[in-house]
């Protein structure tokens, strides 16, 4: 990702999660339907069931970020690890819907909201903490997209940044 210099905070943060959206999403173009849904032992996640769950994730902290806990009572955080959208379409649906969340909480705030307290399973989190939180949280999932696409992919494999040995 290019980087624009900035000095805001909102700025770059809107811009960080923006790449992580767009690598994950470059991931997920290379490998087949079958591919997004494959888990590679019973313990582990698809991607469909990573985006399940970070999109599950989007929905409870975002909505009503500053005026209601990010963690909704109406979130059943172990059911985001079952059952998988039916369709590489409907799963990007929901991709969407999630992003559109981050992006419409994040998109008005200015400086002076950072400093204002949110909370998160009832602990107080400072605007700023609660995004640095998210960013953390889909970087390590994004990761894990990137690592089983390029896993199936193989030497078909598109690289998303500098390829090796350019």
């Amino acid at each position: 990702m290019p980087t624009q210099f900035t000095t805001s905070f909102l700025e770059d943060s809107l811009a960080v999660f923006r790449n992580y959206k767009k690598l994950a999403e470059g991931a997920m173009a290379q490998v087949t339907d079958e591919q997004l849904f494959a888990a590679l032992d019973p313990e582990a996640n698809s991607i469909a069931i990573i985006v399940k769950h970070m999109t599950g994730n989007m929905r409870s902290r975002w909505t009503d970020f500053l005026t209601t806990d990010g963690e909704k009572p109406d979130r059943h955080r172990d059911t985001e690890f079952e059952d998988a959208p039916a369709t590489r379409e409907a799963l990007l649906g929901l991709w969407e819907e999630g992003w559109e969340l981050v992006f419409a909480a994040l998109d008005p705030l200015s400086d002076a909201d950072l400093g204002r307290t949110v909370t998160i399973r009832g602990e107080a989190h400072s605007v700023l903490q609660a995004i640095h939180r998210q960013i953390a949280h889909y970087a390590c999932h994004v990761g894990q997209i990137i690592l089983l696409a390029k896993h199936f992919q193989h030497a078909q494999w598109r690289s998303l940044s500098i390829p090796r040995r350019r």
